[in-house]
């Protein structure tokens, strides 16, 4: 089932550029919305039901056929209404598959992907399955997310890390919802939004002085 593989695509410290992104906590955080563990566990529940679900979705699909790579790409675009988080996004996807050129040999993706799309475009050259794929966008997104809280909130990493094993099993149910949905036409795709993020994206591109890309 290339478990092992599977690691190796949704390990933290493969350099794909994701430890430069907050996944939209440290706008929250300024803006007191998250500022604390139970605040946090609100955040990350709340990208699992949204931003993951689409990301996982999106991965799955580009893993199942990555010949779709340019229409899901577009789709993708379409429902990432914030300039800022598809520039994050693309920048992202440059650096996954940068790094996945020195591992395995990649179709033609097109220049700049949105980072789900080239993560189910690698899944698929990796001989990963398309719910594997889900699993790894899903978890990279609250994974990531929660790495950044330790650093903005001063958390316990042990607490923090505690949290994403409570919200494991939900993260595995969003992937399997996603991953059956691998077939369906771009339109039909989750598109589920978070308007606050997409506000806070804008906002924080504006700032002079941040700790995190995004």
């Amino acid at each position: 089932m290339g478990l092992a593989t599977l690691l190796v695509l949704a390990d933290g410290r493969l350099p794909s550029g994701g430890h430069a992104h907050s996944g939209g906590l440290e706008a929250q955080v300024s803006a007191g919305r998250v500022r604390d563990l139970d605040t946090v566990a609100e955040f990350l529940r709340g990208k699992l039901a949204t931003s993951a679900l689409v990301a996982a979705a999106f991965a799955a699909a580009a893993c199942e056929r990555p010949g779709r790579s340019p229409e899901l790409d577009a789709g993708f675009d379409c429902r990432t209404p914030s300039p800022a988080l598809r520039k994050a996004s693309r920048a992202q996807g440059r650096a996954l598959l940068r790094a996945a050129r020195a591992m395995w040999a990649l179709p033609p993706v097109g220049r700049e992907p949105h980072q789900p799309v080239a993560l189910g475009v690698v899944a698929a050259a990796a001989g990963l399955a398309p719910v594997q794929a889900a699993v790894a966008a899903a978890h990279g997104t609250v994974s990531g997310a929660a790495s950044a809280a330790v650093r903005l909130l001063g958390l316990d990493p042990y607490t923090v890390h505690a949290l994403l094993a409570r919200l494991a099993p939900e993260c595995d149910r969003i992937a399997a919802t996603a991953a059956a949905r691998a077939g369906d036409p771009v339109d039909d795709l989750p598109a589920a939004g978070a308007p606050l993020l997409d506000v806070g994206a804008e906002l924080h591109a504006t700032w002079e002085v941040r700790l995190f890309a995004s």
